[in-house]
């Protein structure tokens, strides 16, 4: 029979071949990412094709139009309320070359620098949540909430229970998720929230799935702004694991911001864009109003303001400005570059960076965790920190649970924290937000949480990686190969 005849499986590979080779190469994509998808292809035939169906292709086109339509409807208004930074504030860096680093950030003018900021941070999960439920508790006129994860469990649980409680009170209350990080969350489980005046609504991205195959552009931001003043972002989100209730990881290490001051409304600007794409067509859009922007008090400046940058940043844009910005803020460093990041599966821009730094004398130093989150992804991160060593880059092993924090320091100048990680996802198909910051003070307290950090840590060393086994190796090298699409 035909099926069973060689020509029938020469003729099926052929097919198979050239359809690979349209289907990977007539969409603008980087050569790294054509060559990871080229490999699955043709690896394996018809499932390959079935996976790239649903997390190979593009964003679609009304996801693009409902996304990339939210910046005309005259939110424009915000930027004009921060208020500006002066030429002496405290411990503010106003050199040019901040200045330099401002403005790429700020290229498509919507991401000024504020000031009036004060900051904190929250490195463990429970005191995390402990103050924010605090913040939520007393929140007067609205409470805004966006999370990738925000789980059925006992913290989801409780968090919702807050929401419900605000809600009853008059509270306006509304919260986008991303269903696919979230597990156990649904319409009916949103339904006591929604039925007192609450809205919830899953990511532009998340919705039809099964009729636009798009499982591949995620929703990573986490973001709860309350009455338009007190805003919080970062690493940490809603689930049991995030407060250290999960047997796997143990206790979770992740790094998260509260912010009181105009920052806040830049963080609102960016969760009432991502609410309006994501209720298009399903509801009333948000608009420009007192409630949700409040007027910022301009007061005088003094040594625990933070001059503070929000950025955002999304497949929807065609150039990557995040991650450009950070290669932009790390190649300034002249002594110290320190990284940590779940996630190690940095592109070759990137690593460039890292190497010329390394290689200029620059103490560069990356925090990695000590066990998978993800298989593939951390034989991948195990592959690129290998590497990184070989070209004179410290590379540190957390071992006290896991560590989940994306921060970036820059000597005593500059630092960065929010949602993005060292990763191909997070430079290009992920929707990311990270605060920056041109502030001594605030990098300082940072490089001191790094280094607290580095007394939980094991240094990798040349010795550790050549005894790894072969069939590790082969893992570690086989994953890379697939990081563009991890």
């Amino acid at each position: 029979m035909l099926i069973f005849s060689n020509e029938f499986w020469a003729l099926l590979w052929a097919v198979n071949t050239l359809l690979a080779f349209y289907v990977v190469f007539h969409r603008k994509r980087s050569v790294a990412t054509s060559w990871a998808w080229l490999i699955i292809l043709l690896i394996f035939p018809v499932l390959g094709f079935i996976l790239y169906g649903f997390i190979g292709r593009g964003l679609s086109q009304e996801n693009l139009f409902a996304i990339n339509n939210q910046k005309h409807i005259g939110l424009d208004k915000v930027n004009k309320m921060i208020p500006r930074i002066p030429k002496a504030a405290g411990p503010t860096d106003t050199s040019k070359e901040a200045k330099i680093l401002i403005d790429y950030f700020n290229f498509k003018h919507d991401s000024p620098l504020s000031k009036n900021n004060k900051i904190s941070f929250y490195t463990d999960g429970e005191e995390k949540f402990k103050r924010l439920f605090k913040d939520i508790e007393e929140a007067q006129e609205t409470i805004n909430v966006e999370y990738y994860s925000f789980m059925n469990d006992d913290l989801g649980n409780k968090f919702l229970n807050l929401l419900i409680k605000k809600a009853r009170e008059g509270v306006k209350v509304r919260l986008i998720y991303d269903p696919w990080g979230s597990p156990g969350a649904s319409k009916t489980w949103f339904k006591p929230l929604t039925d007192l005046g609450g809205e919830v609504a899953a990511f532009i991205t998340s919705q039809n799935m099964i009729k636009k195959y798009r499982m591949n552009y995620h929703l990573h931001r986490k973001i709860v702004v309350i009455d338009g003043k007190i805003s919080w972002t970062g690493g940490f989100n809603v689930g049991d694991q995030y407060v250290s209730k999960s047997k796997k990881f143990g206790y979770w290490r992740d790094t998260h911001l509260r912010i009181v001051g105009s920052a806040s409304l830049l963080l609102q600007e960016r969760f009432v864009m991502d609410w309006n794409a994501s209720i298009t067509d399903k509801g009333e859009t948000i608009s420009f109003n007192e409630k949700l922007f409040p007027k910022i008090e301009e007061n005088k400046l003094t040594e625990d303001d933070v001059a503070t940058q929000i950025v955002s940043d999304g497949p929807d844009t065609s150039t990557p400005y995040l991650r450009n910005g950070m290669i932009r803020m790390m190649m300034m460093a002249r002594k110290t570059l320190w990284i940590q990041t779940p996630y190690l599966v940095p592109d070759d821009p990137m690593i460039a960076t890292w190497v010329i730094a390394a290689h200029s004398g620059v103490d560069v130093r990356i925090m990695i965790p000590s066990m998978p989150d993800h298989p593939f992804i951390y034989r991948a991160t195990q592959w690129y920190a290998n590497y990184l060593l070989h070209e004179g880059i410290r590379i540190y092993v957390y071992n006290s649970g896991f560590i989940h924090a994306k921060t970036v320091m820059v000597d005593d100048r500059f630092s960065a924290v929010g949602s993005m990680n060292q990763d191909f996802r997070s430079y290009s198909l992920n929707f990311e937000a990270d605060a920056i910051f041109y502030d001594k003070n605030i990098t300082w307290e940072l490089n001191c949480i790094f280094e607290r950090d580095l007394e939980k840590c094991s240094e990798l060393t040349l010795d550790i990686t050549t005894n790894w086994s072969r069939y590790l190796r082969f893992k570690q090298a086989f994953s890379r190969l697939l990081s563009p699409i991890l």
